[in-house]
């Protein structure tokens, strides 16, 4: 059993095969899969997909590099869908200062609001941080999250160990993903080893980060599986030590996940 803990499945590039994709994962023992939001449009989108397939579930939330136009009052409609059963998480949410497609202040209003709301709906967020890592974890710390034993995640962790070791310590899971199979990424195995395994979640960021045994191709939600190997393979354990654990991580993290396979 797997779980996919972040996956872009409403993107246009499974339009023709979403429905052989996750048979493609239910064939490699993955059993939820979830679907961040990236604006208020696509959230909705997100929250219209998972409708139709009980091993999807999604998040809510505006993604850094849409927020240039941000507007306090999307927060109201943010609660509204992030009310809904299928609706686990407030993500994906952060800072990204490699794109500089919103200005950073804007970029860091519009997370710290997102947090506030996570707080006061009780769920945990999804984080997005490209090269921003001393404004998330200060923004972070800043929060009403901070001290929550399962606060949220830092998706695609890309950041130094001190980094890591600030989110473990304020109640944040890491997520791994394909890089951790990429040849020149010892710094990133090295992190993935060292972090308590009951903080670890898997993803793979589809249709992005394609894991290395299948590079130059689309990643999709059965690729999970070469990033669990990887991380067994690390650590030194089976690899279904890993899928068991990183699943029941999932599970604690984003407890509104109930579909049994």
């Amino acid at each position: 059993m797997l779980i996919d803990s972040h996956c872009h499945l409403d993107f246009d590039s499974f339009a023709a095969d979403r429905e052989a994709v996750l048979a493609r994962a239910t064939a490699v023992h993955v059993t939820h899969i979830l679907i961040p939001g990236l604006d208020l449009a696509n959230s909705t989108a997100v929250l219209a997909l998972t409708a139709q397939f009980p091993m999807l579930y999604g998040a809510v939330g505006v993604h850094p590099n849409r927020t240039a136009i941000w507007q306090d009052a999307w927060l109201a409609e943010l609660r509204t869908l992030a009310q809904e059963a299928k609706i686990v998480a407030i993500g994906e949410i952060g800072l990204d200062y490699y794109w500089q497609d919103s200005p950073h202040a804007t970029q860091q209003h519009a997370f710290a609001a997102q947090l506030h709301l996570a707080a006061e709906l009780a769920l945990p967020v999804i984080i997005h941080n490209r090269e921003a890592s001393a404004d998330v974890i200060a923004l972070l710390r800043q929060s009403p999250l901070t001290g929550w034993e399962d606060a949220g995640v830092l998706h695609s962790f890309s950041g130094d160990w001190p980094t890591a070791v600030a989110a473990l310590d304020m109640g944040f899971y890491l997520g791994f993903t394909g890089p951790i199979t990429y040849k020149k990424a010892d710094e990133l195995r090295q992190i993935a080893a060292r972090a308590p395994l009951e903080r670890i979640l898997i993803e793979t960021d589809a249709p992005f980060l394609t894991p290395q045994p299948r590079r130059g191709q689309r990643n999709e939600p059965a690729y999970v599986t070469y990033v669990a190997e990887k991380l067994a393979e690390i650590r030194g354990m089976e690899t279904a030590v890993v899928a068991h654990q990183t699943t029941q991580n999932a599970l604690r993290l984003f407890s509104k996940m109930t579909h049994k396979p």
